[in-house]
């Protein structure tokens, strides 16, 4: 049953006519603003893979389904309910995606990275993103948490080909600082300080959605990754676009292929992410109080 049902949303995701712009986009913006007031938004918390945000100090409010505010079709993901909590404190707020949309579920650059602009054209600041990887390195354990400094895009796709590359910000956006230095030694500071340690390393972004063979995760071993996943990358390169400064934290959930003698499957990456829950939430708390 499930199978059909993910068949037929990706039967109705391709028949439905999609036409986002950045024009359209503006007009969701201003709706979105109208019909859910969120004031000032502060910044983007982006939820990855099995993973859930809470925000100590903030009033959790609404929580919008994506596909409402974007008009878009949506389909069930596991690990991800596709929808954004609008967060309160007084005349604030901070935007909380509960999972995220992605190339390898038939949506375009412009769709996967339109929850992010949106932030952006609502004013936020800051996007701080969660996700869930394979690691590459073997010195990364199961469970560990990565500051991410760096990205290699191995998608094949750049949110910013065509117009939106030229109306959202700088035709050609420089990349080299894409990780926010300062959010990321704040990040370290706060792990410390919370007793566990963290990484630092370099995301590999795969378009997914099958898992690396062994072959690729030697090769983007070799090529400097530290962890490999099927999102992230795209957004962070919309967020720079627009201004954003941006932080991006990482679970290990598994070994990549070839580094352990099992196959891997999607429930151990959402296990981990569970065991690792309480870790990472009380992270993101700390990471909260000390950026707004």
């Amino acid at each position: 049953m499930a199978e059909e049902t993910s068949l037929l949303a990706c039967v109705n995701l391709r028949a439905m006519k999609r036409d986002l712009t950045p024009k359209r986009l503006r007009e969701l913006t201003k709706r979105f603003e109208k019909e859910w007031r969120p004031g000032r938004v502060r910044g983007l918390l982006v939820a990855g893979s099995g993973l859930e945000l809470e925000i100590p100090g903030w009033k959790e409010g609404e929580t919008v389904d994506l596909g409402e505010a974007l008009e878009l079709p949506m389909f069930d993901l596991v690990g991800h309910r596709h929808s954004v909590t609008i967060w309160r404190r007084d005349s604030e707020s901070l935007l909380v995606m509960n999972g995220r949309l992605h190339f390898y579920q038939g949506y375009s650059s412009a769709e996967v990275v339109a929850p992010v602009r949106m932030a952006a054209l609502l004013g936020a600041e800051i996007m701080l993103a969660t996700n869930a990887t394979g690691a590459l390195d073997p010195a990364v354990a199961p469970g560990s948490l990565v500051v991410i400094s760096d990205h290699i895009n191995m998608m094949g796709c750049n949110p910013l080909v065509g117009v939106w590359g030229c109306e959202m910000g700088p035709q050609f956006p420089d990349m080299s600082a894409a990780y926010d230095p300062e959010l990321r030694q704040v990040a370290k500071d706060a792990a410390k300080d919370a007793g566990f340690p963290v990484y630092e390393g370099v995301y590999a972004g795969m378009l997914g959605p099958s898992f690396e063979t062994p072959a690729e995760v030697r090769m983007l071993h070799r090529l400097g990754g530290t962890v490999v996943g099927m999102s992230t990358v795209p957004e962070v390169i919309a967020a720079r676009h627009m201004g954003m400064r941006v932080l991006v934290l990482s679970l290990a959930a598994n070994p990549g292929a070839g580094l352990v003698d099992r196959p891997l499957t999607v429930g151990e990456v959402l296990e981990a992410g569970r065991e690792a829950s309480g870790k990472l939430k009380r992270l993101m708390g700390m990471l909260v109080e000390r950026f707004f």
